[in-house]
């Protein structure tokens, strides 16, 4: 099953909160969960499409995937 960037991104979101708490459990699979999602989202189909092509449209990726980040700006 192939990962939408859009789904790649929030799960990346995910892995990144769990591992920013003080010592992480797991710390060395949640690094490599990382990276592999860093790889699935900037290899992914989408950035090869005109639609994918502008710096914008990274921008408006990060911007719909980071909804619970915002919550803890208050």
């Amino acid at each position: 099953m192939t990962l939408s960037h859009i789904d790649a991104q929030q799960q990346w979101h995910a892995t990144y909160r769990a591992l920013a708490v003080p010592r992480p459990r797991h710390a060395t699979e949640l690094r490599r969960r990382l990276l592999l999602l860093f790889v699935r989202i900037h290899w992914h189909p989408f950035w090869s499409t005109p639609s994918g092509w502008s710096p914008a449209a990274r921008v408006e990726l990060r911007r719909m995937t980071a909804g619970e980040r915002r919550t803890d700006a208050a």
